[in-house]
């Protein structure tokens, strides 16, 4: 019989779905001349099939009433690639903790009734998956930080979510490097450039307050500004090298500008080199522009 056939085209099935079809002789011969592949007890893969990264996730998953977690659940969440080592799932409390060889399991009762799903797969959420591969690895945590941020940005989760997850992980390590991350995400933070920005030009010492995504409607459509001094209506933008580089997305940049201007409002505009290298320049550069529009617009006088 055709070994592919009667596995299907998921290209793994379990025991018992496969005894449906061919007797328990016909499986123990496929298996001993590596026509089939265990992936976990009770679920046999083909060969090719048992290489892919998705399949052995779905294996250890099969049968247990478990949720796929930490790492493995980010990449389901396709906020990561598929991260080296084993797959990590969790079950419910008092079932068994042990897995197969490649499989880490974890208990939390918690994490399982609180399932989803994503790629067709039972899954933690997004807030819960971040949090635990945070404490646990691979993927690393500069991983696992550019996967909240991304997350956050999708709106996936949101940072309060984030937060609560945090608040029930006491234990978890490296906690205070993870709660500053939400802290930042929480005040309008979207992107890496963006918490460089804030923490080394806008926050810096004497610099004035402003409000991260700012909503500004102007002729029917909606823009949100990176960073805004609405009290002399100058905006801050911080562009990212890999998506404002190309010329559509400068041609983008000049419209919302010109749009931005007819409400009153100056956009200064900062890219990723100069922003990352030189925030002294950058910071005086807001500053005069900020003071000069304070005395523009008859704001109260600024030293």
């Amino acid at each position: 019989m055709d070994v592919d056939l009667v596995v299907g085209p998921a290209g793994w099935a379990t025991r018992a779905e496969l005894l449906r079809h061919v007797s328990a002789r016909t499986l123990s011969t496929w298996v001993t001349r590596g026509r089939l592949v265990r992936l976990a007890p009770g679920v046999l893969a083909t060969p090719v099939a048992a290489q892919r990264w998705r399949v052995r996730v779905a294996a250890a998953l099969a049968g247990r009433g478990a949720v796929a977690s930490h790492g493995t659940a980010l990449a389901l969440w396709q906020l990561l690639p598929p991260p080296p080592g084993p797959v990590h799932v969790t079950v419910a409390d008092g079932r068994s903790a042990r897995g197969p060889a490649g499989v880490v399991v974890h208990r939390n009762a918690a994490a399982v009734a609180d399932r989803r799903r994503a790629g067709g797969l039972p899954v933690t959420s997004v807030e819960r998956a971040v949090v635990d591969a945070w404490g646990a690895g691979p993927p690393t945590r500069t991983d696992v930080r550019a996967a909240a941020i991304t997350a956050v940005r999708q709106r996936l989760c949101r940072p309060a979510d984030l937060a609560y997850e945090l608040e029930r992980s006491t234990r978890l390590r490296g906690r205070a490097e993870l709660a500053a991350l939400v802290g930042l995400l929480a005040d309008g933070c979207r992107s890496e450039l963006e918490i460089w920005g804030c923490l080394r030009v806008l926050r810096a010492p004497g610099m004035p307050p402003f409000t991260q995504q700012r909503r500004l409607a102007v002729r029917g459509e909606t823009f949100f500004l990176d960073a805004a001094y609405d009290d002399v209506q100058l905006a801050v933008e911080m562009d990212g090298a890999a998506w404002h580089g190309s010329r559509e997305q400068r041609e983008s940049d000049i419209r919302r500008d010109s749009l931005v201007a007819t409400a009153g409002w100056q956009t200064l505009r900062y890219g990723y080199r100069r922003l990352t290298t030189a925030p002294d320049e950058c910071r005086r550069d807001v500053l005069a522009v900020y003071r000069a529009r304070r005395r523009l617009l008859g704001g109260d006088s600024v030293r």
